[in-house]
């Protein structure tokens, strides 16, 4: 019998009933990619699921037009778009990747292609990434093209579902606050075709950002995003003393506008 699946939703705030229905479409999720056997180790449940045909979603991420066009990405640092991350640098493109969890005062990996110690693939890693890589602040951080996020689920009205942490939406808000994303940055998510929704499936809160595209080893779904961009920055309201603790970036930046006021 399965583990039941790690609650990465344990601090995040929000209205009880969204965060319901969010955790019973992953667990609908994860259960559908476990039966269909389409989940690498170490399994799919409690985890942004590394799916069977990461490395064809890539390939196919890596011929849209967005794509071609990005100087620099911000990718999250989970097992299924390792590939994604690999072929960013194999392709001379900058790679900024969260430290997981945010738990670090200088939260983000830079993966400089013209600086990697081993080749891409090890460096796309986590591991490879704390040898080859810079730790940067945020202030480091240039403006980023393309924002790459994992997905439990992904609707075609571009609602995203993650595993519940919230992480992938506050990188979104730091950096959006900071200026480094803007109108014309494109988000994007690889998944398999199993963890595709249809529209109006995926609930959504004021913080969660939508997907321009989501890629899967068959096809490219163009987003219709279920609503705008969210504000270009914090939602302070949603998030749990728990959460703000964690974070020590977080914690800095609500010193920082106490003293403002």
């Amino acid at each position: 019998m399965p583990r039941p699946a790690t609650r990465h939703d344990r601090d995040a705030g929000g209205p009880a009933e969204v965060l319901a229905a969010k955790a019973a479409l992953r667990d609908e999720v994860w259960s559908a990619l476990r039966a269909a056997r389409v989940a690498r180790f170490p399994g799919a449940a409690g985890r942004i699921p590394n799916f069977a045909g990461a490395e064809a979603a890539a390939e196919r991420l890596r011929g849209a037009p967005p794509w071609q066009a990005a100087r620099t990405l911000k990718a999250n640092p989970d097992s299924p778009q390792l590939p994604v991350r690999q072929r960013a640098l194999e392709d001379g493109k900058t790679v900024y990747m969260a430290v997981p969890r945010l738990a670090e005062p200088e939260p983000f990996f830079a993966l400089d292609p013209a600086h990697l110690s081993e080749p891409p693939r090890k460096a796309a890693s986590i591991v490879g990434a704390t040898r080859s890589a810079r730790r940067v602040t945020l202030a480091e951080l240039d403006p980023v093209d393309l924002v790459v996020m994992g997905s439990v689920a992904a609707a075609e009205d571009g609602a995203r579902l993650g595993k519940g942490g919230g992480f992938a939406d506050l990188e979104y808000a730091l950096a959006a606050a900071a200026g480094l994303i803007g109108p014309r940055t494109v988000t994007v998510t690889t998944v398999h075709e199993l963890q595709v929704r249809p529209a109006g499936t995926i609930p959504v809160t004021g913080h969660d950002v939508p997907l321009d595209f989501i890629v899967t080893p068959e096809r490219v779904i163009a987003c219709r995003p279920a609503g705008q961009r969210p504000p270009p920055g914090i939602c302070w309201a949603d998030l749990t003393e728990e959460k703000i603790a964690a974070i020590p970036l977080l914690t800095a930046q609500r010193a920082a506008r106490r003293r403002d006021r």
